[in-house]
């Protein structure tokens, strides 16, 4: 079973991530999602509910909007909290040693801003080091992310064009979590 990591701060506005999230839903995979800002609208998180949720899962998705160029602050505070020595780290900490970590998220621009590096200087990839340095530090199964571009009608996409990127990210993780059930990714 996935576990569905959402961590949206105004998910019932979103275009891309709701839309990503309804294509899981009506997918046959069996998953579980947990709507961070719904549960913790304080911020308050329960670390020893999340780490039991944690546990009960072999891959651990994390669905999100790309904020100032990382997570919302919520995921943050989210790790901060679960991720703790004994569990995640340290001598004692192999709880989710083996578990496969993918993080799929939505990038309200164009791909060309992050690929000429004159407006935002890095490509998104490069952005995602602590993902990996953080999955790699728990033990777990870095798999490498998913994430679509054009999902901000901020940036001038109009609704349609955001719902069908959406559909297409979707998609994309889907297969890739059908393709690691299949065949116990990461080989």
């Amino acid at each position: 079973m996935t576990l569905i990591i959402l961590a949206h701060p105004t998910f019932d506005e979103s275009l891309a991530n709701k839309t990503i999230v309804e294509e899981l839903q009506k997918s046959n995979l069996a998953i579980e999602i947990r709507n961070l800002h719904e549960l913790y609208p304080d911020f308050q998180i329960a670390s020893q509910t999340e780490q039991e949720v944690l546990l009960r899962h072999n891959t651990v998705v994390f669905q999100y909007p790309f904020y100032w160029y990382n997570m919302p602050a919520i995921l943050k505070q989210w790790f901060d909290v679960v991720f703790e020595q004994h569990f995640a780290f340290g001598s004692k900490g192999d709880k989710l040693k083996g578990k496969n970590f993918l993080a799929s998220f939505t990038v309200g621009g164009k791909e060309k801003d992050y690929t000429t590096l004159e407006k935002h200087h890095f490509h998104v990839y490069e952005f995602c080091k602590n993902l990996e340095q953080t999955a790699y530090f728990a033990q777990m199964n870095f798999v490498e992310p998913i994430y679509t571009y054009r999902t901000s009608l901020a940036d001038g996409f109009t609704k349609d064009e955001i719902r069908n990127v959406a559909k297409e990210h979707s998609k994309k993780l889907i297969n890739r979590l059908i393709e690691m059930n299949l065949y116990n990714y990461p080989q």
